[in-house]
């Protein structure tokens, strides 16, 4: 299945802003994270389609995943 992967801020270094890849399916957003060398704990939000979703929930057919690092600050 194809799925449209975007990524925001540093996770964007030596990897790409956006992104069209081929998972099979099912395919855990867990899974998508973890395969583009990326640790859970960095992670801060995942949405599916502009909606947001958990580690474990399951791809389908032309989902939009973006990827968002925890935000640190004072």
């Amino acid at each position: 299945m194809k799925v449209t992967v975007k990524l925001f801020a540093f996770f964007r270094a030596g990897r790409f802003k956006v992104e069209e890849r081929e998972y099979p399916e099912p395919t855990a957003v867990s899974e998508v994270i973890e395969g583009l060398g990326i640790n859970l704990d960095e992670i801060g939000i995942t949405m599916i389609n502009s909606r947001h979703c958990q580690f474990e929930t399951l791809l389908k057919e032309g989902d939009n995943l973006a990827i968002f690092p925890v935000i640190g600050g004072g």
